[in-house]
């Protein structure tokens, strides 16, 4: 049995949020990211796995500051240091489609780090290449579309044969490989991208590139023990029950709003020839918040907000975006600066105020306003203005009375 520490799409100098660290001069939220990866790190340590594998996008892009390559560096490092060997797939935050330019893992390869190997290119690796682990390693790194299109010599107009054929080739290329495994080691299909059946996360905003969705058969063959994915943020087995299990890590940290409910962490996988089993270890990162609250003329305003909103021990360091949306005759009943002063202690509080404008009544297109009676208008802009069921009635009522008085006839 072969013990793997299985993560993805780390991102680690992702600082949406703007407030920096006076220590240390680097953002929070980038922080937040970088004690994720030590708290991965120390698992890896402290569970004496026999293999590391991370699954692509160390950053957010391909041009990382040399702050942030320190830091990435300096962590996993200490793989290598505690005897453990890593596998390192480069993702598409980490290469630039532009011929000839180096990867963002680059320096790994360069300095020859012992005991970390760069995957960038499509390859098997046996137990050689591996240190001696009783394990195959088949690697399918980012494929950049327009990077395939040039070398394959095809039309980029035709992108629905383009696709064909660069899955084609793909198959071709695996499945060549797969002819090559010995059948008594475990083999475990390590790969970035998007593959049918996937639910995707909130990384569409962090996004670079376009997609090439790879088929369910590919990561899905009986002759492979475990598929250790990267690229989509939002942790999933697409092979639910069966082997092999084809499991998406997730990112480790929350990138934005969009992934406010999802939860981050890594996958602990025990392969075995045949037999593989794996729990997903939960990381406890910065809460999110991200609440919309609609109000209604009925509503207490500030009383539906604030049961709707994180009580106060929740909100402290988190990140929190309110949402409401009203009646624009309500707005002089949300009390802004009461809700900020609630919400101070929050790492980050974003309102967002969204005045609704009364819908103008409107009549059927075949219909002109001589054809309705006073009453008839009148029973009309009630229901536009949303008014209870058990106020119209009374609302008519006082209404006739009036037109009575008035003209001293009952309205037709």
């Amino acid at each position: 049995m072969i013990k793997i520490l299985h993560f993805a799409d780390a991102h680690i100098d992702i600082a949406t949020h703007g407030k920096h660290d006076p220590e240390t001069g680097l953002p929070i939220r980038a922080l937040d990211f970088l004690k994720a990866l030590d708290t991965i790190i120390d698992h890896a340590i402290s569970e004496k796995v026999d293999l590391v594998i991370f699954a692509g996008d160390a950053y957010k892009d391909r041009t990382p500051s040399p702050t942030f390559q320190r830091e990435w560096g300096k962590r996993i490092i200490r793989l290598p240091q505690a005897d453990i060997p890593a596998l390192l797939l480069v993702g598409n935050h980490d290469i630039s489609p532009a011929s000839g330019r180096a990867h963002t893992l680059q320096e790994f390869d360069t300095l020859q780090v012992p005991k970390v190997r760069v995957l960038y290119k499509p390859e098997l690796l046996k137990p050689a290449d591996l240190w001696g682990l009783q394990l195959q390693v088949l690697s399918l790194p980012w494929v950049f579309r327009s990077s395939l299109v040039a070398a394959l010599g095809l039309s980029a107009v035709e992108e629905d044969t383009v696709h064909e054929e660069i899955e084609k080739r793909l198959t071709t290329i695996l499945q060549a490989q797969m002819d090559e495994l010995d059948p008594a080691l475990p083999t475990v299909l390590v790969g970035h991208g998007s593959v049918q059946g996937a639910v995707y996360g909130n990384e569409r905003t962090v996004m670079l590139g376009k997609d090439l969705v790879l088929p369910g058969s590919l990561v899905k063959d009986p002759r492979l023990d475990y598929t250790a994915l990267g690229h989509i943020h939002k942790y999933q087995d697409l092979n639910p029950g069966l082997h092999p299990p084809v499991v998406y890590a997730g990112s480790i940290e929350r990138v934005d709003f969009g992934e406010a409910a999802d939860d981050k962490g890594f996958v602990i996988a025990e392969v075995e020839k045949g037999n593989t089993s794996y729990r997903f270890v939960k990381l406890h990162g910065r809460a999110f918040f991200d609440r919309l609250v609609r109000l209604s003329m009925e509503d207490r305003a500030m009383e539906k907000i604030l049961a709707s909103s994180p009580n106060e021990a929740e909100a402290e360091n988190a990140i929190f975006r309110l949402v409401i949306e009203y009646p624009r005759e309500l707005e002089a009943d949300i009390d802004e600066p009461a809700l900020r002063q609630k919400f101070a202690s929050a790492l980050e509080f974003h309102l967002v105020r969204r005045p609704q404008a009364e819908a103008r009544l409107r009549l059927p297109a075949d219909q002109n306003i001589a054809s309705y009676s006073p009453l008839e208008l009148l029973s009309t802009y009630w229901k536009s203005t949303h008014a209870q069921p058990r106020d119209l009635a009374g609302l008519q009522t006082l209404a006739q009375s009036i037109f009575q008085s008035v003209t001293g006839s009952k309205p037709g």
